[in-house]
Formats: C-alpha cells, sequence, structure tokens
C-alpha cells in the first residue's frame, strides 16, 4: 500500500484493483501525471476520464460546486456520474468539454480505499490499452502499463462489470443513462 501512497504523491501512475475492473490511476492535481496516464494507456486525450474519490467529503474537496444531494443519490456505489464542472476544474481530464466531469465514489476493496484515502482523490480509467479488453485479472493488464507504473496492486479476480454511468448535466435532477452496468438508477 505504501508504495503506492509514494508512487502517486511522486506523480506517478500505480495500477489498482477497483470495484470493476484493475484502474490505472494517477494524481489529476497537475496535467503531468494524467498525461503520462494517457500515454501510457494510448488513449485519445479528448476523452475524458473519471474523478475518483475516497468519500464524498473528497469529492467536494475536489469540486466545491458539486450538487451533493443529487450527487447522494447515487454515491457511493457503482456508478459514473456525469456532472456541471462550471469553474473548469482538472481540465486536463475532461476531454472536449471541460464544462462536465465524470466521478466516482465506489465502493472499493479494501487496500484501494486505503491507498484513495491517504491521497483524497484520483483520476482513475481501465488498465488496458485503449480499446483493448477490460482487466479483470491483474495479469489481464499489459506488461508495458504495468512495468510504467509507479505500483501495481494485485487484488486477485475482479467482477469485470462497468458502472452505470449517468448524465447529471441537464437540469432538474434528471438522470440520463449514458452506459449501462450493474448498478441500476
Amino acid at each position: 500500500m505504501n508504495d503506492a501512497v509514494v508512487a502517486l504523491r511522486a506523480r506517478r501512475p500505480v495500477v489498482l484493483p477497483t470495484d470493476t475492473v484493475y484502474g490505472l490511476m494517477a494524481w489529476p492535481g497537475r496535467p503531468e501525471p494524467v498525461e503520462r496516464l494517457y500515454r501510457l494507456k494510448g488513449r485519445d486525450p479528448f476523452k475524458p476520464i473519471a474523478l475518483l474519490a475516497a468519500s464524498m467529503d473528497a469529492l467536494v474537496e475536489a469540486l466545491p460546486e458539486l450538487d451533493v444531494a443529487q450527487a447522494e443519490r447515487f454515491l457511493p456505489g457503482g456508478y459514473t456520474l456525469i456532472v456541471p464542472n462550471p469553474e473548469h476544474r482538472f481540465p486536463w481530464i475532461t476531454g472536449a468539454d471541460p464544462g462536465t466531469i465524470g466521478v466516482r465514489v465506489p465502493v472499493l476493496p479494501p487496500v484501494t480505499a486505503e491507498i484513495v484515502s491517504a491521497i483524497g482523490y484520483v483520476c482513475a480509467t481501465s488498465a488496458n490499452a485503449a480499446g483493448g479488453p477490460d482487466p479483470r485479472r491483474l495479469e489481464d493488464v499489459p506488461e508495458e502499463i504495468r512495468s510504467a507504473c509507479g505500483a501495481v496492486v494485485d487484488g486477485g479476480e475482479l467482477p469485470g462489470v462497468p458502472s452505470t454511468v449517468l448524465d447529471l448535466t441537464s437540469g432538474g435532477g434528471e438522470a440520463r443513462v449514458l452506459r449501462e452496468g450493474e448498478a441500476r438508477p
């Protein structure tokens, strides 16, 4: 665990088990660690990645303008929420639209929960090459990704069912399903 915290604080990416698949994570406070994550994954920088927080308090610390009452309808849990980002925070993870941001507060495996809690929040995407299969086991994570990370944590075989993505940007409290996953609105 300590190696992963040290790596994240040193702005190096890590691979950690999540509630869904193995995640490739980086500290989102500066563009450089995020750019490294995008390069490592081979992901188009115009595609967004989620801000993953250890708790609702940590999420509000990262996004003070978050509509907490609306977010708490779904979080913590198996959702990725697309929410307004009026202050354009973390523009290097929002893709082409800095006016919105994807956020998660999943129920994480204990080791990952401890690591993310020590940092507060990270940016996270699946630990696969862009377009590749989602990694349910550590050995499914490409070697070139594992070897380039500051820490890699084995959490055994994971469920592999993605988070449900909900768009909450239309106002009025409406939630539009963008991707069906295990969680049901």
